[in-house]
């Protein structure tokens, strides 16, 4: 007998305040007409790290295995995932197609083992676009970039 998983939106989003600089991240997490808000930052990181840190955190708050649907403006990260961009890089032990070390490895290597454990389908919108929730999120993160300048 095949058990059905919960379903789960997941909305994400980074900022940064100069790009190394203070930075920040938020999700929105979905499910059974439930809402929780995730937030948190950093004094000294960049946009990509904060984007793809507001995904492992609010990955990492789910209990069990779960379908999920994570919305994020981050091209970087649906890009990587979608494009199996980071796969490849793995495989070549952290290196890019142009043999440059791929970015933000610590991150990726959280970040796999979530999308084992998790069925994701990442939907990508355009930011700062009036999506209700990618606006909340963004709210969240740049809260938190404010309390770590």
């Amino acid at each position: 007998m095949e058990m059905t998983l919960p379903q789960v939106e997941i909305f994400t989003d980074g900022a940064c305040s100069g790009n190394p600089g203070a930075g920040g991240w938020g999700a929105v997490l979905r499910f059974g007409g439930r809402e929780k808000e995730l937030s948190g930052g950093e004094r000294e990181t960049t946009n990509n790290r904060m984007e793809l840190t507001a995904v492992i955190e609010a990955l990492s708050a789910l209990k069990k295995p779960c379908n999920v649907t994570l919305t994020t403006d981050s091209q970087y990260v649906v890009n990587a995932v979608e494009k199996r961009w980071v796969y490849a890089w793995k495989a070549k032990n952290w290196r890019k197609a142009d043999g440059k070390p791929a970015l933000n490895v610590d991150l990726w290597e959280k970040l796999l083992p979530l999308l084992e454990t998790h069925n994701v389908t990442f939907v990508w919108i355009r930011g700062h676009n009036g999506h209700p929730e990618n606006e909340r999120c963004d709210a969240l993160a740049v809260a938190e970039t404010a309390k770590n300048k």
